[in-house]
């Protein structure tokens, strides 16, 4: 007798356990209607891309980035803050 009542009570917490752990899933909770959907918001126009300045595209060269000592830069090393 002592068996059953300690594994329906063992039962019922994991139930209640996985009850509480699938209600806090957003898909859950959807499905169940507890919360509304939001709503789909689409935008009318697509943004236009971002241009390189007009001045480096005529020259021709390639573009700089950066220095070239920025990967061995010693500042860089010692200017890291945790």
């Amino acid at each position: 007798m002592l068996n059953f009542v300690i594994g329906a009570v063992a039962g019922a917490l994991m139930a209640a356990v996985a009850t509480i752990a699938a209600l806090r899933n957003p898909d859950v909770q959807l499905r169940m209607g507890l919360v509304q959907p939001a709503p789909v918001i689409l935008p009318l126009r697509r943004p236009e891309p971002a241009c390189p300045p007009a001045a480096q595209a005529g020259t021709g060269a390639p573009p700089t980035i950066g220095h070239p000592d920025l990967l061995f830069s010693r500042r860089r090393f010692w200017s890291v803050t945790p």
